[in-house]
């Protein structure tokens, strides 16, 4: 079953996210940019709250490709407690070298999940080389999210082999950017472990507002039931 990553960025936001049955607490600063990273303090406060009734995640931040900088970041992220940390790949150049680089970091027993992006044309042979490297898992998301969402830049098709070659590689999948509820019909029967969202959970599907209370149940419940009718239907 595809589960629901609820994206926050303080402790009343991810009470709500908690309370409507959001399977990962992911923590992120909306404000600055598609991986925007929340301050060390805010961290810790919601990892206390949370109490592990659910895996927290956290963002780096939206950070250049330089090896040094990404290993300091996931360093200094996963010292808060978190259960979960993400990496943007961002561009083009020096995706492997850093992915190969975070592998010294990642042996140490950091659950690490890298993002590539929609709307930059994601290499998926970089998979294996994630794999190889010991990462957790491997998401899609967007970088710029006024230029469309998840489907404006990959079709159904696409996503589907992203979600099988991830999982090939033994890697946990997800899909997010800018989506919507109603992608949800399309992306929850693809076969990603998670959808993530933001957006989608605030009012006027400003990301940078407040969690909506009814968006983040009815997110959660539209996820359910999507692919409570497909089992029901196969």
């Amino acid at each position: 079953m595809t589960g629901v990553l609820a994206s926050v960025t303080n402790v009343d936001e991810a009470r709500i996210a908690l309370e409507a049955g959001a399977d990962i607490i992911d923590l992120k600063n909306p404000s600055q940019g598609a991986l925007g990273a929340l301050p060390v303090s805010v961290i810790e406060q919601v990892v206390r709250f949370i109490d592990g009734r659910k895996p927290v995640s956290a963002t780096i931040g939206d950070l250049p490709m330089q090896p040094a900088i990404l290993c300091q970041a996931v360093e200094n992220t996963v010292d808060t407690g978190v259960d979960i940390v993400k990496v943007g790949f961002f561009g083009k150049d020096g995706h492997a070298e850093c992915a190969q680089a975070l592998a010294p970091v990642i042996s140490r027993g950091i659950k690490t999940v890298a993002v590539m992006f929609a709307d930059q044309e994601p290499d998926f042979s970089l998979l294996p080389v994630f794999a190889a490297s010991g990462f957790y898992g491997a998401m899609l998301d967007t970088a710029d999210k006024t230029a469309g969402g998840l489907l404006s830049w990959l079709d159904e098709a696409r996503l589907r082999d992203f979600v099988g070659m991830s999982h090939n590689h033994g890697l946990l999948t997800g899909l997010a950017g800018s989506l919507r509820e109603t992608d949800i019909a399309a992306l929850a029967l693809l076969g990603a472990d998670y959808l993530g969202f933001r957006g989608a959970l605030c009012s006027n599907h400003r990301r940078q507002a407040a969690l909506d209370p009814v968006r983040m149940s009815f997110i959660s419940r539209s996820v359910a039931f999507v692919q409570q009718t497909e089992y029901v239907n196969d």
